[in-house]
This record gives structure tokens, sequence and C-alpha cells, in this order.
């Protein structure tokens, strides 16, 4: 498809949550200290849990290894619901009843967290109930849409079914789980980060950690060389930053979604649809600057895998001026999510050898309540109050079906993409990256990936990924080489922006 009569979009990304939002500048963490409670990774999971820590009495220390709040919680959608997309029959299906239930009520419990914080406090984070809404345009999709329905028939959850949706788009049925919620994520987080700096808690920015030994006082190093002892590590770094030999870059894939701010009118609801012949469309409304718009969301892919990035952001453009007759577009960003083997999020003991390290991880886009719902289960693994239900979460278990298949899949297909992007050349040469562009090209005789920027100067970096060797790819939506094997992302130069990898791609000379 061809997108040249579209308007044109911002230059470059950029997420709305985060341009709307004052910061306060942390430092990096500059000396040994020692503390209770050390919570690795500032989003919403690592935020909210340092939150619940410091008003149990604990000292905490919160550190981020990049500027808080501009990592995944800054990319979302930001909708506050327990509907994960079609997920509730195949859950049954391949759990239980009781399980599923489970999975609903702890997902709920986050969003009445999340509300109760909103209301005690009276946030100004644009909060609003809106119903979730599945929708299908095909009569195969009309029936997956029904299955859906009876599933949450049989868990008692409240909803409505629907014949159409308000906006240009000939829906067969949609199912809407009532009562869910959005609203802008950093500001309800800042507060909660302001909140917790006021008991006490300290904050650091820009310290990565490089390695951690386990024990009863666990020991973090950071790439600084500074240490820190605790009684208690909480990994809340959307990939783990240590993996404890659980091989989570084996049980877990990266996709990245693209999101674009189009000016139209208000919808009510938040939408999703089912459509498993056409590209899913997330839909919801936002107000910016007193007006209306639309955060239009979808194009998932494997990170480093699928077609031109920047064509997922024009697909959605083109889809927002043909449903809804939109020709504004003040924003677009990219987020990457994580999928766990059985689509349940990894929460829980990092590590059956320690019970004081534990792990969050494996949302599958809906990090607004896992994250929630697994800040409050870390609380209660530090103060020992495990309850039964923690058990579907546990990072440890067993793998069920349908785990084993995806298992295979997703590590044969990464064998195959190691191997064939090591033996394919070189499809340009270095006078053939424009401005702006960036591409794998032959350098110096050797294979390299390069980015020419805006004043013509050029980055040149080594492709192969540092965490086991595959070979990046580049992509021109967010000028990012991002790894199909496992999904870390490094910047033109080469830094981590996503692990698995700790350590930058190696730079070349020119």
């Amino acid at each position: 498809m061809t997108y040249e009569h579209l308007s044109q979009l911002p230059e470059d990304p950029s997420s709305y949550w985060i341009a709307s939002t004052s910061f306060s500048d942390a430092d990096p963490l500059k000396e040994n200290t020692e503390t209770d409670v050390v919570v690795v990774g500032a989003g919403i999971t690592g935020i909210t849990a340092a939150y619940l820590l410091i008003h149990e009495g604990f000292d905490v220390i919160l550190l981020d290894a990049d500027n808080i709040l501009h990592g995944t919680t800054g990319h979302t959608t930001a909708k506050i619901t327990a509907q994960h997309d079609l997920f509730y029959h195949d859950l049954i299906q391949h759990t239980s009843i009781e399980k599923a239930r489970t999975y609903y009520n702890v997902n709920e419990e986050a969003k009445k967290f999340i509300e109760t914080i909103v209301r005690e406090h009276k946030l100004t984070c644009g909060f609003e109930e809106q119903d979730a809404v599945l929708y299908a345009t095909s009569s195969q999709d009309y029936n997956a849409l029904q299955k859906e329905k009876k599933a949450y028939e049989t868990l008692g959850i409240p909803h409505e079914m629907r014949s159409e949706v308000p906006f240009n788009e000939s829906a067969q049925a949609a199912l809407a789980m009532t009562g869910q919620a959005q609203f802008h994520p950093l500001h309800y987080l800042t507060f909660l980060l302001e909140a917790f700096k006021k008991r006490g808690g300290k904050v650091y920015e820009n310290t990565t950690i490089t390695g951690m030994v386990e024990g009863e006082r666990p020991v973090l190093e950071t790439r600084q060389g500074k240490y820190l002892i605790s009684r208690f590590v909480l990994s809340c770094t959307h990939f783990p930053f240590h993996d404890a030999n659980n091989y989570y870059f084996t049980k877990m894939h990266a996709e990245r979604s693209y999101v674009i701010a189009a000016k139209a009118p208000d919808v009510n609801g938040m939408y999703l649809s089912v459509d498993t012949a056409l590209p899913k469309r997330s839909i919801r409304s936002v107000t910016i600057n007193g007006e209306n718009y639309l955060l239009i969301g979808g194009e998932s892919h494997k990170t480093g895998q699928g077609k031109d990035q920047l064509a997922h952001y024009k697909a959605l453009q083109s889809f927002a001026e043909r449903v809804f007759n939109a020709k504004e577009f003040p924003y677009r960003w990219s987020a990457q999510d994580l999928y766990t083997l059985d689509s349940i999020p990894y929460i829980g003991v990092l590590t059956d050898n320690e019970s004081n390290t534990f792990v969050a991880t494996g949302y599958r886009k809906w990090g607004m309540t896992s994250g929630t719902a697994a800040a409050i289960m870390l609380k209660n693994y530090v103060l020992g109050n495990e309850t039964e239900d923690m058990a579907l979460f546990d990072p440890n278990r067993f793998l069920i079906n349908p785990s084993l298949k995806h298992f295979l899949k997703h590590n044969s297909d990464v064998t195959m993409l190691f191997f064939a992007d090591k033996l394919k050349p070189a499809a340009k040469k270095v006078d053939d990256i424009a401005l702006g562009e960036g591409g794998i090209v032959s350098l110096n005789g050797r294979r390299a990936g390069v980015y020419r920027d805006k004043h013509g100067d050029m980055h040149a970096v080594d492709t192969t990924c540092k965490h086991l060797g595959c070979e990046v790819h580049w992509n021109n939506g967010d000028r990012t080489w991002d790894c199909p094997c496992h999904g870390s992302r490094y910047d033109v130069d080469g830094r981590v922006i996503e692990g698995p990898a700790k350590e930058p791609l190696d730079p070349l000379p020119e």
C-alpha cells in the first residue's frame, strides 16, 4: 500500500505522556549504600512498589538505568482494564475456571487501587471511567467474540454485547467490559514518586546495574562501580536485569507496537479490534491542550522483524483519516512489550534458591493493571504475606499448554534468524545512506550499521548484538538498531535502550 496522500507525520517520535509531564531530575548513585529494599526499574511497577513499601516502614531505594518514566510506562496507551484482548476463553481452556477468575480479580483489584489513589488525593490525571470494548468486523471473529462472552458469563465479569461501534467501522458485534478506565499515567505516577520521596525514599537515575550477588543480603554493582547492599531486591526492569539462570530470553519474546495522536471528535469508550485477517486497532480518547484527540495504536510485530517501521505509523494514520477524517497528528511513538510463553506475567520469587529477590515482567501490553497488580504482589512477598492466588504468576511455574509449543517455535525462529542474518550480505554502500537514514552497509570490508544524521555526520556500529550475537536490524521509524532474536535495542551510537543486552554495540571508525 502507498501513503503519498497522507498528511505529514512528526519527523521525530515523541510520546504525549512524556512531552506533557514535568520531571524532577535525579542524580546517578555516587556512593556505596546499604538499605532495606532496592527497587530496580522506575516504571509503574517499580514506583508503585516503592511507594507501597516505604509506607510499610522500609528504607527503599528506587533506581533506573535511564531517565525515570521514559521507558515502556511512558509509551503506553494507558488503558486501566482487566480486558486483555480475547483472553479469558483461552485462559479457561489452558488452565481452569478458578485460575481465570483469579487473573481477572487481580487485575480488577489493581484498577480499584489506581482509582482509590486518584479519588483520595484528588489527582488531576485525566482519570475517566470508560468501558473497554472488543469489536469484530468478520463472522469468524464474531464467533471468537461469542466464546469470550461465554467466558465472561462463566467468570461473572460485568459485560454488555453491542451490535455496533460509534465510528465508521462495520462491526459484526462488540463485547464491552463495563466500568473500566483510562488516565494520564505519568501525572498519576509522578504523584506516587513525589509521595515516595517525601517519606524519605531515595531515587537515582542513569544508574545501570551490571551484576548481582545473591545471598542473605544481595549485593548489586552499578556500571559506575558502586555497590548497593540490601535485604530485598525487586527487579521491575521490563526485561529482568538479573537472569539467575532462568533464561528469560528463551521464555519471552518482545513485540513492538505503534501509537499516533490524531485530532478527531471524542469517542466514548476504549476500543480494540479482534480481527485476525486485519491488523489490530486500539482506540481511546485523550484531551490535549483542551481539545479532543484520539490515540490510535496497533501494527504489532516482533522486535527487529517485519516491514519498514515507518510504514506502521503511516498505516495507523491512513486508518485515522479513513475512519475519523483526522488531519492533524502531533505525536507518534512506539512501545516494546514482553510476552511470556503462556501470556501470564512472571511475578514472584526470581529463583527458588533465594527468597529475597523478586521479578515482575511479561505484561503483554497491559501494564497499567498488570504492573500495579505486580507491585501489590511484590509488596506482599517482601512482607511474607504470600497468598494462593500469587502462584498463578510464579516465574518458575511449570510450562502449561500452549507454552511448550510457543517455547519451541520462538527458539527455533531465533536459531534461523541467527544464521540467516550472519550469511546475508550488506545490501547497501555507505554512499547510499541519505540524511536521517540508516542501514546495513559494507564498511572497510566488513558488515556495519550506519546512520547519517541531519548534519551529514555518520554514526557507525558493529551490528552484532551484545546479548547472544545475533545481527541487529535498522528501525527507520524510531531510528534505532533492534535485535530480532531477543528484542535488545540500541540508539544510533550503539547505547543500550532495551535489554536483555547490557553492553553497547562496538563503535566503528568511518
